[in-house]
């Protein structure tokens, strides 16, 4: 997926993450990229990154925008509809 691969996140990118203190009710908050956090290429719950906002910390659940420069992800409306675990 995705979300677990550190080469898809992009700094500036709109992503929706959850938080460590939503990790029971899969909440997602969403904002743009600060910093990635993960150092590993992949990592199988989603890549943890910081976000401008608040400075937020979470891992990506679903990519809304590449980057700055506004492009949307073509798979995001099917994946918006996904059933959480």
């Amino acid at each position: 997926m995705e979300n677990q691969n550190r080469n898809n996140i992009k700094i500036g990118a709109l992503v929706d993450v959850v938080l460590k203190v939503d990790q029971r009710t899969n909440k997602l908050t969403r904002g743009h990229v600060k910093r990635i956090l993960t150092n590993s290429i992949n990592h199988p719950r989603g890549i943890k990154v910081m976000l401008e906002e608040h400075d937020l910390v979470g891992r990506v659940q679903y990519i809304v925008k590449w980057g700055k420069d506004g492009r949307f992800n073509k798979n995001f409306k099917k994946t918006l509809f996904r059933k959480h675990a």
